[in-house]
């Protein structure tokens, strides 16, 4: 069977999956849009499409600056955002799934492995470092407004604390070449040395140090470019503050579409601490996770429990199916395109 069908079915195979953990809350999210206001609810549209998009360019501004993607237009690029997004939420692997589906793209533009690594690290890293700058402004207007307590302060803090130390570690290891070189040799005996005792003796060797330690030496090369030329990273900075900004506005006007306004410092608060956690989550998309945290924490920062529940369900539910319908066309038409390139080609 080729690559391609194998691809069609394991996707149909996980929408199914989805579709079985979210079938009840899409039930609820469709009584629910008897009380929304659809004029509202229809901006869910475009600035989930542009949340998507500034996803994707933290990735390609970045690859820009480094001289790739020359000759791949806006709407290619626009494509993948969705593509990323779309496998995001149908695997269950805390983003993981997208990091090696993107990376594989962005091979068949002329992206190195490398170098495609180190352009979907950065975009982590500055949407986690702009996701703590917002943070910590928002828990600053919730304390003047006097709308925070202990138990939010002290989760928005432990947060932004592991996100820093997750950053520091990845500039720990990619920063030194001798750090790189041990890990290179570490990475490579721990996966055939797993293989080795999944395959029963059969299979020695998967991978092999030079490959490995190519793939790590590219990774710091590049850190150490982007720290003498650091100016490279201001337009994905720029667009790593939209994507939270964003995906704050959505999480509003789905409430909004409710006729209930909740204040955008505390959606965020919400929003990352939800995000964080389905992360972890076996779920496809942190499906279940994600929604429990979020009606618990608006719940407990006042917001009444069944506008929490109402607006996190049709919010949700929303912008998933839309990352299906959308995604899951380019997807597919990708999984085509390069299936068929893959029976005549060594790609």
């Amino acid at each position: 069977m080729s690559f391609k069908s194998w691809a069609t079915i394991i996707t149909f195979i996980l929408l199914a999956v989805v579709i079985f953990f979210a079938w009840d809350k899409m039930v609820e999210a469709w009584g629910l849009l008897g009380n929304a206001n659809l004029w509202i609810l229809l901006l869910l549209i475009p600035v989930q499409f542009f949340s998507y998009y500034a996803v994707g360019e933290i990735i390609f501004s970045y690859l820009r600056a480094k001289g790739n993607l020359e000759n791949t237009s806006r709407w290619q690029m626009a494509r993948m955002a969705l593509e990323l997004n779309f496998v995001n939420h149908i695997l269950p692997s805390g983003g993981a799934a997208g990091f090696s589906y993107m990376g594989w793209v962005l091979h068949r533009h002329g992206v190195s492995a490398g170098r495609a690594t180190m352009a979907q690290i950065v975009r982590f890293v500055l949407t986690f470092v702009s996701f703590v700058s917002i943070l910590l402004l928002a828990v600053v207007i919730l304390t003047l407004d006097h709308k925070i307590d202990r138990v939010i302060i002290t989760i928005s803090v432990v947060m932004a604390f592991g996100i820093l130390g997750g950053i520091a570690a990845i500039v720990y290891i990619v920063g030194n070449y001798k750090r790189v070189l041990v890990i290179s040799g570490w990475l490579t005996r721990t996966i055939n040395s797993i293989v080795r005792k999944l395959s029963r003796g059969k299979k020695h060797q998967v991978v092999k140090l030079e490959t490995i330690e190519k793939f790590f030496v590219e990774l710091h090369e590049d850190f150490l470019e982007m720290r003498r030329e650091k100016k490279i990273l201001i337009q994905p900075l720029y667009w790593s503050i939209g994507v939270n900004v964003l995906d704050t506005l959505l999480l509003f006007i789905a409430f909004l579409s409710l006729g209930y306004a909740v204040n955008p410092a505390t959606l965020f608060i919400a929003f990352g601490v939800s995000s964080v956690a389905s992360l972890i989550s076996v779920t496809p998309g942190g499906a279940g996770v994600y929604e429990a945290i979020m009606i618990a924490f608006l719940s407990s920062s006042g917001v009444p429990a069944d506008i929490a529940i109402a607006g996190t369900l049709l919010a949700r539910v929303t912008l998933v199916v839309g990352t299906i319908v959308f995604g899951y066309v380019f997807y597919q038409l990708t999984i085509s395109k390069y299936g068929k390139i893959s029976k005549t080609t060594d790609i």
